[in-house]
This record gives structure tokens, sequence and C-alpha cells, in this order.
């Protein structure tokens, strides 16, 4: 499909749409990650409805020693991946059209949410990310504003956001786009050297093992609960591979390690190991939360959380996360 390149907000309003026009921000650098969320837009809004992707590397959202000047920027790339992807606008504003009186005196706070994990690691960081996004919606009026779940944070204080200042917009998450050996999709991906990528792979791989221990754990329960209180519940048990010593089932479902200390233990041992590695990885945070303030939860935590990993890889920074579910019986969601 034919693509436009604007540059402009008043090349952008006057155009004619009558279905829903839906966006996707990014800063460039467009992988199989931005075109998921491209396709899912493209579906999400119909063949009467307009996409649009914006491509805006936001000053804002880098902190001193961050890599501003270093981030790849190809827009000729990037229009023709939204393009093939379904996008009818790509919108690349210069940051003078973002930002016309230059850095703005008025900004969005992200609130104490915002100080915790990545913002906690990078002071001002969301701040920054909430002011542009505003002045996006703003610009672009969609009634449909989609964002990966990798960057789960930054989804939650969006969500929260529109939420609390009543933006007449509609947030939709998309799940996160891994490669073929479990990198989480990220333009920084590629500053990686392949023995800096090996290491890499541990951000994942923990995640996964407590994705794992998670779901042996739910799984357990379940069946735990299924099962009379007889000598049957022990035979059952003993057949999923707990011993006889373990066999009453409340004993198995509420020993220690278990719950979310046991998620975190499974992922810190993955990241402990990649420490050793060479090069290593050197590890900002791991931490399991609650999405909706993004505070640590505690061993009687039921409901949705997010076990979420930062690290640095020599001069890279991922981040990276998996949705779980406690307390349902049920495997991660």
């Amino acid at each position: 499909m034919t693509t436009t390149l604007l540059s402009t907000a008043g090349e952008l309003h006057p155009r004619t749409r009558t279905g829903r026009r839906a966006v996707v921000m990014t800063m460039g650098a467009l992988h199989e990650g931005h075109a998921t969320l491209i396709r899912t837009a493209r579906d999400l809004a119909g063949p009467d409805g307009e996409v649009v992707v914006t491509v805006f590397v936001n000053p804002l959202q880098f902190g001193e020693g961050e890599d501003l000047d270093r981030y790849p920027r190809t827009l000729d790339a990037d229009v023709k991946l939204a393009g093939q992807s379904g996008a009818d606008v790509v919108f690349a504003p210069a940051v003078d059209e973002v930002y016309p009186g230059g850095e703005p005196q008025v900004r969005i706070t992200a609130g104490p949410m915002g100080e915790r994990l990545e913002g906690a690691s990078r002071p001002g960081h969301f701040d920054g990310m909430l002011t542009v996004v505003a002045k996006l919606l703003h610009l672009t009026r969609p009634d449909i504003a989609l964002y990966g779940q990798k960057d789960a944070q930054q989804l939650a204080l969006i969500r929260r956001m529109v939420r609390d200042l009543n933006f007449g917009v509609e947030i939709v998450g998309v799940p996160t786009v891994r490669e073929e050996d479990g990198l989480a999709l990220s333009s920084r991906n590629r500053y990686l050297s392949p023995a800096e990528r090996r290491t890499a792979l541990a951000l994942s791989g923990a995640l996964f093992a407590g994705q794992d221990r998670h779901a042996a754990q739910e799984a357990l329960r379940a069946r735990a609960r299924e099962v009379p209180a007889t000598r049957a519940r022990a035979e059952a048990l003993s057949a999923i591979g707990e011993s006889r010593a373990a066999a009453d089932a409340h004993a198995v479902a509420t020993a220690v390690p278990g719950g979310p200390a046991a998620v975190r233990a499974a992922a810190r041992q993955v990241l402990d190991e990649a420490a050793r590695l060479d090069p290593p990885l050197v590890l900002d945070y791991l931490a399991l939360v609650d999405p909706s303030d993004f505070t640590e939860i505690g061993d009687d935590f039921t409901g949705e959380a997010v076990l979420a990993v930062a690290a640095r890889v020599g001069t890279t920074r991922l981040i990276d996360n998996v949705p779980l579910t406690f307390g349902t019986f049920g495997a991660a969601s």
C-alpha cells in the first residue's frame, strides 16, 4: 500500500477518514516488534480506518550519558516497513514541531509509579515519555493508541495518564515479540556483539525460569485442590514428582520457598550465573510487581503481576518482562 510521509500536524489534521484512527508511536529504527504493533493497529482500525505511525526520537526521554546521539535514525527504511505492515501515514515531525518553544516548561509528571524501577534507574525518563505521548496524542488525534508490553511500566503509566487526565483515547497493549533465541526485540539489540548477545539471553532465560517455576506451582496447587484429603492425595502428588514426605496438599501448596519468593529465586539464579560470564551481565533490577502501581508483591498476593528485569551487557542496557497470574490455580498468562 502507499504510505504517506508527513512532518507537520497541519498536514495530518485535514486528512479525510471515515473510520477510526489508530496510532503506533515509535522512535524509529523499526523492527518486527513494531511491525506487529502496526499490523494489530490495521486490524483494529479496519479497512475504513487509518493507521498512523509516529517516528520521533524524543530528547526528553534521554538522561545524561544516555544514547540520544547514538540512537539509530533510519527513516527511509522505517517508512518502507510501516507501509508493508499496513500503515497509511508515517508522521515524522522535527523537534521544533513537537516542542515549538524549545523544551517545554509545563510537563506531565509520572508521580510515584514513575520513580520506581525504570524511573529510579533513569530519573526523569517517564516525565519526558508521558509529556511526548501527551503531545503526540494531541497532534495525531487518534481513537486508539497501541504500545508494546515489553515496556510494561511505560504502558502502565500511559494508561494511568489517559485515565487520570481524561484523554479520549483507547490504549491497547500488544504482547512482546521475541527473536528465535528468546531475546525480546529492541532497537538496541543491534548494539550487541555476538558474545554480548549470548550473555543478554539471560534476561529472557531468567524470566522463563521464573515463569516455569510459577506454572509448576500453580499446576501443583490446582492438582492438590482437586484431590480429596485421602491416601489418593499422596498418590496423586507423588505422580507429579513430589515426595511422599510432602504429600499433604496444604503443606505442598504453601511450602517455602513457594509463590512469589520461588519465582524470584528461580529467575535470580539464571541472572547470577550470567554475572559470571564473559562479558558479564550487570543486573540493574529484578522485580515481581503489581502492574497497577509497580510495587513489589507479597507472598500472599493474588491476581495479575509482572516479572521484570533490566540489565546492562557491555554498554547496552536492556529490559524485558513476562506477565504472571497468582492465586487462580492456572498457568502463567
